[in-house]
């Protein structure tokens, strides 16, 4: 591990506890998360050369508070309420919950939530949800959405403006359907993964430090719940998922379709923990998308080939996430499906409702499985266009690259991919 990689580590695992700790004193999330930010600064600065303190948690409240507290005081000299509780309590104190207070724990999901604020667009959840819950600097949320910094910043500071101006408080939500409070934070803990497996612009079709980021905050979030089914479902299908990310590009770069992928590549310890964690799970919970799509993910690993693939049962199951949550993504996947258990006829009826003015006619996605379900039917010519409108359409440079070489090799017969992601 490279020198200051574990003080980095511990920060960033940090990070989210102490924005709690503040938040919750403070009440105010816009300077808390400035003040904390300071302060993983300083121990930056300080612990790789003076070593990690015995308690860095209290080390870092401390730093954080006495930072806010300048700016209380600065900004708001008649706001004494603030000033004279941050220099009555010890930083132990700061740490330490009183008697009847929730787990420490629960401060993590309690921020997450708030980081999810219905108040904010996806594209702000996920930026506010990685600066203050997964500790990364905005320069390195900014590296991975292709962005400058400052838009990156100017994003995050307009999402914290606007959980201000909506009054929210740190707390849980009012009581009421549990599973529908934490959707949003599943939501975006997906979206933060599939922009990590296959990154919507950009040279490089992953990246890493999104997947692997998503992973651990779910990984944290089934902590915390580990009762919920949809959490070890979501994690389950990350895990799946990523597991095939070793056999999914050449060394050149360039994107390998799921049917071409060597399945020996695969990471088999994430597929038997992804497998296992959705077996424990559908045995004792609820029934929800995210484990379905689990599921779907398990028979593909459990196929040693891919023309072993057990295309009926995806079929089934694509049915019954239809039910459970109808969407056009889904509807695309369960339509490729269809092609591959009955012919690529049955699927492509299935893709026109889709096309027709839907959510998914400009979407990059759509025309490319239609132009897989167009090739296995033999129509090469309406197969070249389609992949050559699907390469104009998306901002991925290895996924364009793909539907390109697709276009100019129709001599081969393709298969499409299940999830319209070419695997």
């Amino acid at each position: 591990m490279r020198p200051g990689a574990e003080v980095e580590d511990l920060l960033r695992r940090l990070a989210p506890q102490v924005l709690a700790a503040l938040v919750r004193r403070f009440g105010n999330f816009e300077s808390a998360e400035d003040a904390v930010q300071d302060a993983l600064l300083a121990a930056a600065t300080h612990w790789p050369g003076e070593g990690v303190p015995e308690r860095p948690d209290a080390w870092l409240v401390t730093v954080a508070s006495r930072r806010l507290t300048d700016v209380l005081r600065r900004e708001a000299a008649g706001r004494r309420r603030e000033e004279r509780a941050a220099a009555r309590e010890p930083a132990d104190a700061l740490v330490a919950p009183p008697a009847d207070a929730r787990e420490p724990g629960d401060d993590t999901l309690t921020l997450l939530l708030l980081c999810c604020h219905p108040s904010l667009t996806p594209a702000s959840q996920v930026a506010l949800t990685l600066r203050a819950v997964g500790g990364l600097t905005t320069a390195e949320i900014a590296r991975a959405f292709l962005v400058p910094e400052a838009t990156m910043a100017q994003r995050i500071s307009r999402a914290k403006q606007r959980i201000r101006a909506s009054g929210a408080r740190f707390g849980m939500p009012p009581a009421g359907d549990p599973a529908a409070r934490l959707r949003p934070v599943l939501h975006v803990l997906y979206l933060i993964f599939n922009e990590g497996y296959t990154a919507s612009s950009g040279p490089d079709l992953h990246r890493g430090e999104l997947t692997g980021e998503a992973i651990r905050l779910t990984r944290t979030l089934r902590g915390l719940l580990p009762g919920d089914g949809e959490v070890a479902g979501l994690l389950a299908l990350m895990l799946l998922t990523d597991a095939r990310r070793p056999a999914r590009t050449r060394p050149d770069g360039g994107l390998v379709p799921l049917a071409e992928q060597d399945r020996g590549r695969w990471d088999r310890a994430a597929v038997e923990e992804g497998r296992t964690l959705i077996e424990e799970t559908l045995a004792r919970a609820r029934l929800g998308p995210y484990q379905v799509q689990a599921v779907i993910a398990a028979v593909h690993a459990d196929a040693a080939r891919a023309e072993d693939t057990d295309w009926p049962q995806i079929v089934e199951l694509y049915r019954l996430l239809e039910r459970l949550d109808p969407n056009p993504v889904v509807a695309l996947n369960h339509a490729v499906a269809v092609a591959m258990a009955r012919g690529p006829r049955e699927g492509l009826a299935l893709l026109e409702p889709l096309g027709a003015a839907g959510r998914l006619s400009g979407h990059h996605r759509l025309h490319a499985v239609r132009a897989h379900l167009l090739e296995m039917a033999g129509d090469l010519e309406g197969a070249r266009s389609c992949y050559r409108t699907a390469a104009r359409l998306t901002t991925s440079l290895p996924e364009q690259r793909y539907l390109r070489e697709r276009a100019g090799r129709l001599g081969n017969t393709g298969v499409p991919q299940e999830d319209g992601r070419q695997g």
